[in-house]
């Protein structure tokens, strides 16, 4: 639920009072139910001249998703009550800076008519090794262009990068599922990120999108509230069999977690040196296999490091990182094929906060060992990301002090804090089989709200 600003902002006598005093207008955002249309309206798939082949394979590739494609404006210009669901600018074939001036500044004359939530997606190609200084400075020209374009965008609209490594192309089914994953009201709170993506299997018919997790047992941690339970939620709506897990006074809430994914509750405490060998042990005990494990397990223990004594740093890192690394150690070691692991980590794990010492260094650890675990859990067919959320409303947030928190809430592009399914769909995304080609990434849940990131 939105907060009650954004609410009053946008219903009845307040609406038109803040129109005409000027003030911030956070939209309304959309989110997925299930059997919704996939975008707000008409998709334009444009493109510079070297990638009018990968183009055409995406074009058709949203025609397949039942979706209305243009491959021109030209057609709706005089038709001023036209709105565009999403633009797709296609880049990948682009060499010289001067080369993508036709198909940046086409897209751009869209926006003016970008619908309430619409989407833009870039899809290009990553700066590689040995690529010519030409070359390199028109692909990572996409990454500075996508970020801006997304700060321009109003009503609820996100802008957002499919940027393909390794030899990666655009037909592969982490391609086309980072794609759908940013056209779709699924991604809501994720604004002006590039996420890199790289080879992958063949695409996935369309019957796979509605349950992309079906058969397949996930284990969530920290899950008996608020951002975890909303996970555990999220992945059962998606055809997982969901194992939760939370400390023993959590029991209740926890059970009544379980209950409601129709899944089972583990009560264990992460930091306990067999707690990998319980995960596992449960997982394949009860449902015969482990898939998905969401380390979403965290404290908060803030202080001014002037002020922090040994347990409020202790106690932080070895929940929030010291334990996914003893868990992750034990389930590779015990030969876990096709794992897929997804970590919480945080904005402040990126750029800091005040009194947040301990809980950054986590986070950015949780960053860190994310990148480096990668190879270990690709080399058994798996994949590791993190997700990094920014301001969410939870419980935590709602005990912040009004001020601050109405501050916090509208610094996004989006002007408002994010919702825990928000989060939570990121996170479903990351451990689907179409985003095999997505591996060793974070991916910010903060609707925009980093300078320059």
């Amino acid at each position: 639920m939105a907060d009650k600003y954004t609410q009053a902002v946008n219903t009845g006598f307040t609406r038109t009072l803040a129109k005409r005093l000027g003030l911030p207008r956070p939209s309304l955002l959309r989110r997925h139910t299930p059997g919704a249309p996939l975008t707000v309206g008409p998709v334009l798939v444009v493109s510079d001249d070297a990638s009018v082949a990968d183009a055409d394979v995406i074009a058709k590739a949203l025609l397949g998703w039942d979706l209305d494609v243009r491959r021109s404006a030209e057609s709706t210009a005089g038709d001023e009550h036209f709105r565009w669901g999403a633009v797709v600018l296609v880049l990948t074939g682009a060499q010289t800076p001067e080369s993508v001036s036709g198909a940046v500044l086409a897209a751009g004359s869209t926006l003016r008519r970008l619908a309430p939530n619409g989407r833009v997606v870039t899809v290009s190609r990553a700066p590689e090794s040995g690529d010519a200084p030409a070359v390199a400075a028109t692909r990572a020209g996409v990454e500075g262009f996508l970020r801006s374009v997304a700060k321009e965008l109003r009503a609820g609209a996100t802008g957002n990068a499919v940027q393909l490594t390794g030899g990666a192309e655009v037909d592969s089914a982490s391609a086309l599922a980072a794609v759908r994953f940013f056209l779709s009201a699924k991604s809501a709170y994720v604004d002006g990120q590039v996420l890199p993506v790289g080879p992958s299997g063949a695409a996935v018919d369309t019957a796979y999108w509605e349950r992309p997790l079906e058969g397949k047992v996930a284990v969530v941690t920290g899950a008996a509230r608020g951002i975890g339970a909303a996970i555990a939620k999220t992945l059962a709506r998606d055809g997982a069999t969901v194992v939760v897990v939370d400390v023993p006074p959590a029991g209740e809430a926890l059970t009544a977690v379980a209950n409601e994914v129709k899944g089972t509750a583990l009560q264990l405490d992460v930091t306990a040196p067999d707690a990998g060998a319980k995960i596992l042990e449960h997982a394949t005990g009860r449902h015969g296999r482990l898939d998905i494990v969401v380390h979403n397990a965290g404290i908060l223990r803030d202080k001014l490091l002037a002020n922090m004594d040994a347990a409020k740093w202790d106690s932080v890192i070895a929940v929030n990182l010291a334990s996914q690394l003893r868990i992750d150690e034990y389930l590779l070691g015990a030969g876990v094929e096709g794992l897929h692991i997804v970590s919480l980590a945080s904005t402040s794990g990126i750029a800091g906060n005040k009194g947040q010492s301990n809980y950054a260094f986590s986070k950015s650890g949780v960053i860190g060992r994310t990148a480096a675990t990668a190879p270990l859990v690709a080399a058994l067919n798996g994949t590791i990301n993190a997700v990094a959320p920014g301001f969410i409303e939870t419980d935590m947030t709602r005990s912040i002090p009004f001020a601050t928190r109405e501050v916090a809430r509208r610094l996004s592009s989006l002007l408002q804090g994010g919702q825990p399914v928000d989060v939570a769909e990121a996170i479903a995304f990351l451990a689907s089989p179409a985003a095999a080609g997505v591996n060793g990434q974070v991916l910010r849940v903060c609707g925009q709200n980093l300078v320059g990131k």
